[in-house]
């Protein structure tokens, strides 16, 4: 991939970016560069990559990203393996679910390998703000937004893709080894709509709901379908699966109204690898509360890019609440999230082909 180099005035200092990274939460803290590349279809699509200094983004009052809401993004992560690489998780998919997502979104499509160029491109200059604290990592944070000035309803034809890093610590601020949820009377996506796709209007429809659970003491919100209003969809960014005391597990399909998680889509494979049978099929908010009780229903799992993977422990609603198991973290949850870091952090043996070393 061809790159322009742009000098950074003033890195942050060594002192400065070690005390930042010793404890960085989550999203909170910056790397030194971006990598920014242009769209212009006058042009002829995708212009030059630009590595460069984080800095604001100039934009027309009238870009269409700012009336429109033409903008997509991706997370990914970044983490280091024992000989001091870095590794990426499924950078491939990451790609090929953003194409998905610009697709949804009248954008255009942006080539896999400068979709996974810049990535390499800020890691090999902000590598070194990778955090000290267990379990960190390089959260990376690929987007595309609509920049062209003009108000009339079409889609746009210039396009900024940017990719900037954060180091990263734990998602959930409360440290929980299993969350509680509190189950939304708003709906995240309906038939037809852009549930499917990684937009920034699906979440900003979720910050009401999600800003309500955490008012009532809850970690995340669950969403249930648009329609009847019982079935299960997902949290506010992650997937769900249900393991029961037979060995089967549940996580709801792929219809178009949830995310394809990426994190989802390998813990299918591990689940099964393990002699689970996984189906992917509806499960209903009654059920859930009755499988609960009975005991048949023995773990539930959240996962995604963000916080891997976490198990439900409580879930609550305006009917009250009920208990997974004992509440904690479950001998299957465990094992998937001890097998899925392994993995992502170069400890187990990558048998799938899913890390690209950097």
């Amino acid at each position: 991939m061809q790159l322009t180099r742009l000098p950074h005035p003033s890195p942050t200092p060594d002192a400065t970016r070690e005390s930042l990274i010793a404890d960085p939460g989550f999203g909170t803290v910056f790397t030194d560069h971006m990598v920014v590349i242009d769209y212009d279809e006058a042009l002829g699509g995708w212009q030059t990559p630009v590595l460069g200094p984080r800095q604001p983004i100039p934009l027309d009052p009238a870009a269409s990203v700012l009336h429109y809401a033409q903008e997509i993004f991706e997370g990914l992560k970044a983490y280091r393996h024992p000989d001091g690489a870095l590794g990426l998780f499924r950078p491939e998919a990451n790609a090929a679910r953003f194409n998905a997502s610009a697709e949804r979104l009248a954008m255009p499509a942006l080539p896999e390998e400068l979709f996974l160029g810049a990535i390499r491109a800020l890691l090999e200059v902000d590598g070194n703000w990778y955090p000290a604290v267990e379990g960190g990592s390089l959260y990376l944070r690929p987007f595309m937004i609509a920049t062209e000035a003009f108000l009339g309803v079409r889609p746009a034809k210039k396009y900024k893709f940017i990719v900037i890093a954060s180091p990263a610590g734990n998602y959930f601020k409360s440290g929980a080894k299993a969350v509680s949820i509190w189950i939304s009377d708003y709906t995240r996506a309906a038939p037809g709509g852009t549930g499917a796709a990684k937009c920034g209007g699906n979440y900003a429809a979720s910050l009401v709901p999600t800003g309500q659970a955490f008012a009532k003491g809850h970690d995340q919100v669950l969403f249930l379908d648009a329609v009847e209003r019982k079935w299960i969809e997902e949290l506010g960014g992650m997937n769900l699966f249900f393991v029961f005391a037979d060995g089967t597990v549940i996580t709801p399909p792929l219809t178009g109204t949830i995310l394809p998680g990426i994190t989802r889509n390998s813990l299918v494979t591990l689940l099964e690898e393990q002699g689970l049978t996984v189906s992917e099929a509806p499960y209903s908010i009654d059920q859930w509360r009755e499988d609960a009780a009975s005991g048949r229903l023995v773990e539930v799992m959240a996962c995604g890019t963000a916080a891997v993977v976490t198990a439900v422990g409580k879930v609550a609603g305006h009917d009250g609440e009920f208990t997974i198991g004992a509440g904690g973290i479950g001998q299957t949850t465990a094992a998937l999230r001890e097998k899925l870091v392994g993995i992502q952090t170069g400890r187990i043996a990558d048998t799938h082909g899913w890390v690209t070393r950097v």
